[in-house]
């Protein structure tokens, strides 16, 4: 058994767990909450270390924070880096378990 480097788990930060990312998991697909600074390269060391699983590739997209009044209060949710992991065939993850 390999151990697992703790920076692993300072660049993945949580799934993402919505009616979207769901549907992609149908086909092969998990979305991760990621660091800001977290390249591409690191995010598949990082998912297949953690995992145990092989990522095929991994897109990412920087999402930016809305703006949004509650109870009369002008206020601004954080910006987010998400990270969409395709994995090989035969590979799952399964994201209500935790690690």
């Amino acid at each position: 058994m390999t151990t697992t480097d703790p920076r692993h788990y300072d660049i993945i930060l949580s799934p993402v767990i919505t009616e979207k990312a769901t549907m992609a998991s149908e086909h092969g697909k998990v979305v991760f909450k990621v660091a800001g600074h977290a390249t591409k390269l690191q995010i598949k060391a990082a998912i297949e270390k953690l995992f145990d699983v092989k990522v095929k590739s991994v897109n990412t997209l920087n999402r930016k924070g809305k703006h949004k009044v509650f109870k009369g209060v002008a206020g601004r949710q954080s910006d987010s880096k998400r990270a969409v992991v395709t994995l090989e065939e035969g590979h799952r993850i399964d994201v209500t378990t935790g690690l």
